[in-house]
């Protein structure tokens, strides 16, 4: 009896002292799920954890900066700088790995809807996944309803991108993702979206080229079926005929 107590105290100290973020991935892999830089994990994260997960992080980040040979002690510029970055990553431009998705209310479509309808353009904030340098751009979602489709609201597509967009992505990756979600969540006949976006891993760093921007589209539906419904679609984009 005092053996079991032992190795069940052993084992509550040995937990006590292992990494939040060790934790969350042992969840993962026990559900042979992936976490991959633009999935979401927020299934795997327990109440309390994602302050734990910050605080880890802005260690890491201290460490970071320690080994650039950056005097955060008594340079008052960068004194916060681990936290800030841990928590711009955890809370703000990498939040839609560790959320929830956002509660979107369904509506019938009682008037039987059946016209292309375009909302845009969505601002969108992402990051590469090769440097972690920003991606910013915009998004035009095309949806061709039917009786069927379940009507969200214009502001719940923009939730639904920020979600998607809130993790380090490539951006074909990204559009794919989200037409995946607005497909499963509204259930069109057809679906379009174009994102035109400007990557700082190219301006920023590497050949430095300002104004080149990546634009890709991606069609469902009837958009792949009807070239005619494509060309309606892309003639309304303004800026993009």
């Amino acid at each position: 009896m005092l053996m079991k107590a032992q190795e069940s105290m052993n084992a509550s100290d040995l937990d006590v002292g292992t990494p939040v973020s060790v934790k969350i991935r042992e969840r993962i892999l026990a559900a042979r799920k992936r976490f991959h830089s633009n999935d979401n994990i927020a299934a795997f994260i327990e109440p309390g954890e994602l302050e734990m997960l910050l605080e880890e992080v802005e260690g890491k980040v201290q460490g970071v900066l320690d080994s650039m040979v950056i005097d955060t002690a008594s340079d008052h510029n960068t004194s916060d700088t681990a936290r800030r970055v841990a928590k711009m990553y955890i809370s703000e431009v990498f939040k839609g790995r560790y959320v929830r998705q956002p509660a979107i209310t369904e509506f019938p479509n009682a008037e039987h809807l059946n016209e292309l309808m375009i909302v845009g353009p969505i601002t969108v904030r992402s990051a590469c996944s090769h440097h972690f340098c920003p991606v910013i751009g915009k998004i035009w979602i095309g949806v061709l309803p039917n009786e069927h489709t379940n009507v969200i609201g214009l502001s719940k597509y923009a939730r639904l991108a920020e979600w998607v967009m809130g993790r380090p992505q490539i951006q074909e990756e990204a559009v794919v993702q989200l037409a995946d979600l607005i497909m499963e969540k509204t259930q069109p006949d057809g679906l379009a979206i174009v994102m035109e976006a400007s990557h700082y891993c190219m301006a920023w760093r590497g050949v430095k080229d300002m104004n080149a921007k990546m634009i890709n589209s991606v069609m469902r539906g009837v958009f792949l079926k009807n070239p005619a419904l494509r060309r309606e679609f892309l003639a309304l984009i303004p800026g993009r005929t």
